[in-house]
This record gives structure tokens, C-alpha cells and sequence, in this order.
């Protein structure tokens, strides 16, 4: 068999460069998922009950890129959602990320301005310098006690790591507001595919010169197949055969279960940030999509160092074993590294398109 591109991976980045290389210069391409199924992280489908589910937890497709947005937009209609997250401490619920509301409800207060609410943190925040991890970053933003009741533990959980022990980037992801915007986002375009993520990618790759065959390790078909190039966006250190050892990975389990209610909370969300409770959080799947049904579907997130690798883990020893395998990329020119795993990098859905498409323009440029 002889391709022209084979390409690892039918996620976003494997997904969107297939599309580009077959549509605007014509080449065949060959896509490899060792998965059942396309779209990566963001596969959906409808379980026994009608739901239409997100299978590796909530994808909330948000950006300020008109480019990214006029591009997936040839393949999907849109719903309009602003997603809104809720932490539950103790018995309470309070808006995520920490704003006014939460503040006031939290400490019996009642901010009226912001000024008031900026001032109160100016009260709370200790000064942190250098910022070195992701502690320093709310420390030094709202102070301790914030940080011990919203981020401390849910970190933990999620990374098994305490926040001092990550990179500043993790938590520094995470706006603190004054105001009432209780949006988890705040970009231009906030939307859900109509009929789904996997919808969106079964039109990315209907193009005439792209074939797929899941449930397939590229690995076992190398000597079969002929190409010139090779795009890889899986697992980095599984393409060197882990020639420096593992790269740490967080991945998770989740735990569906069907409810006959018509609402199981009150956010598409919630996030327990309490240590004894061992799930990090809870996602109710119809109120993303916002699909009519009498019963409703839910998952619980429980975070793993074990599975399918979700998350890099960022710190600097981990960012040291990455670049020495990036270091050997550059022997192999035939190879183009993209996409979150192969970078080992996090990536929201839309930075990996946008990614994907300047990589796009640096193959039709060469």
C-alpha cells in the first residue's frame, strides 16, 4: 500500500491536518487510531437511554479565534452554551471561577462593587515572589484561605500532586473575578456541535483521499504500508519506545450513571473540592447539549495515574524527560510531532486546531 501521509491519532490534530493535506493538495492519506472510534477525547455518543454522552469527560468548545471558528464551522452546525461551573464545599454550592457572588455567600458579605470585592482580596492575598508553582499563583491573587477551600484538595485529587508541586500554568488557567460573571469562559464564540463532536469529525475526514482504520496500532502495519511523510500526535515517548523511561500521564475514570429525573443538579458541572470525597467532579451531559429527555445521564471524574493518557503533568522534571525525547525528533525529518500528547502540552480543543492549522501551512509552504 503506498500514501502519501500517514497520520497517527483521530483527534483534533490528526483530524484537522488530514483534512487540509487531502482537500488542498490533494494527497492520500492514510489515519491510524489504535481507538474504536474517531475524535479522540471529544467522542460522543448516545448511551442505551437516548443521552447523548461525552465519553472521556465534558468538551466545551470555546475560542477568540474567527480562524478556528469559521474552520470547524464547515463541518458543524452550533448551539449556543456558556458553560457554568459550581463548586460544592460542604453542603454548599458556589459559583466557579471565585467572583462577587461566591465571595459574598462564602463570607456572609455584601460587596456591592468590585472595588469592594478587589479590596477584600487585597486583604486575604500574601505576596508571593517569584511565582514558582501553582500555589504561589492564587496565593498571591487571593490569598490562603481561598486557595485551601477551592484549589488545594481538587488539585490533589486531580494530579495527585499538591498545587506547590505543579508548574504555575495549572492553576493559573483559573480567572478570580470581582464581578458576577459566573461563565467559566469568556470567549467570542462559546458553542456545542448540534449533533456532536463525532458528527463534526466524521465530516472532517468524509474527504475522498483520507482512509481510517481504527483499533490499530501504527506499529503493526509499518512494514505493510508505503508513505513519504509521517504525521504522529500520540504519546511522544511510546513513538521512542520509551527510550528514557514513561512520561507521567494523568488519566481518569469515569463512572456513568442513568438517573430517572429530568434534572440531577443544578450546573452542567460541579466540582467537589472537598479532600474526603474521593471524585473531583460530576458532569450532567443534557445540560451541555441541552437535549429534552424525562431521565438524565451523569458521570463521576476520578482521576487516575493509570488508563488512557489525558493530562501531561507539568513540572520541570517532567519537562526534562520531554526534551529529551523532542531532542530526538530532529533526527527524523520524515516525522511531524503535533498535537497534546506528542508535544506533551496542554491544549484547549481550539488551540489544537489553530496549532494544527499552522503546521498545515507549513507543509503546503515546503
Amino acid at each position: 500500500m503506498k500514501i502519501d501521509y500517514l497520520i497517527v491519532g483521530a483527534g483534533f490534530a490528526g483530524s484537522v491536518l488530514a483534512e487540509r493535506i487531502a482537500s488542498q493538495l490533494n494527497k492520500k492519506v492514510l489515519v491510524v487510531e489504535k481507538r474504536h472510534h474517531i475524535g479522540g477525547n471529544a467522542y460522543d455518543e448516545f448511551d442505551e437511554y437516548g443521552v447523548l454522552v461525552h465519553r472521556y469527560g465534558p468538551h466545551i468548545f470555546h475560542t477568540n479565534s474567527k480562524g478556528v471558528f469559521d474552520y470547524l464551522s464547515k463541518y458543524t452546525e452550533w448551539i449556543p452554551y456558556e458553560h457554568k461551573v459550581m463548586a460544592r464545599l460542604g453542603d454548599e454550592l458556589y459559583p466557579i471561577p471565585i467572583n462577587k457572588l461566591t465571595i459574598n455567600k462564602l463570607f456572609n458579605k455584601n460587596f456591592r462593587t468590585e472595588k469592594e470585592v478587589l479590596e477584600f482580596y487585597d486583604s486575604l492575598k500574601e505576596k508571593r515572589y517569584p511565582i514558582e508553582n501553582s500555589e504561589d499563583v492564587i496565593v498571591n491573587q487571593v490569598g490562603y484561605e481561598l486557595f485551601e477551600k477551592f484549589f488545594k484538595y481538587y488539585t490533589k485529587k486531580q494530579w495527585n500532586l499538591f498545587p506547590n508541586e505543579l508548574s504555575p500554568s495549572v492553576c493559573g488557567r483559573i480567572p478570580v473575578r470581582t464581578n458576577e460573571d459566573c461563565r467559566y469562559f469568556t470567549d467570542k464564540y462559546q458553542y456545542m456541535p448540534k449533533y456532536g463532536y463525532t458528527k463534526m469529525f466524521e465530516n472532517i475526514l468524509s474527504n475522498k483521499n483520507i482512509e481510517v482504520a481504527l483499533e490499530t496500532d501504527y506499529k503493526n502495519i509499518m512494514n505493510d504500508i508505503k508513505f513519504d511523510k509521517m504525521i504522529y500526535t500520540g504519546p511522544i515517548d511510546y513513538f521512542f519506545d520509551y527510550e528514557f523511561g514513561k512520561l507521567p500521564y494523568r488519566s481518569i475514570d469515569f463512572k456513568l450513571e442513568h438517573h430517572h429525573l429530568e434534572s440531577y443538579q443544578e450546573p452542567a458541572v460541579v466540582n467537589f473540592v472537598d479532600p474526603d470525597i474521593n471524585f473531583t467532579r460530576v458532569t450532567e451531559y443534557k445540560k451541555l447539549t441541552q437535549q429534552q429527555t424525562k431521565n438524565t445521564t451523569i458521570s463521576k471524574e476520578f482521576s487516575s495515574d493509570s488508563g488512557e493518557p489525558f493530562y501531561s503533568i507539568p513540572n520541570e522534571q517532567n519537562r526534562r524527560l520531554f526534551k529529551e525525547y523532542y531532542r530526538l525528533t530532529s533526527k527524523i525529518p520524515n516525522v511531524l510531532f503535533c498535537g497534546r500528547l506528542a508535544e506533551y502540552q496542554y491544549y484547549n480543543m481550539d488551540q489544537v486546531v489553530a496549532k494544527s492549522l499552522k503546521v498545515f501551512m507549513e507543509i503546503s509552504k515546503k
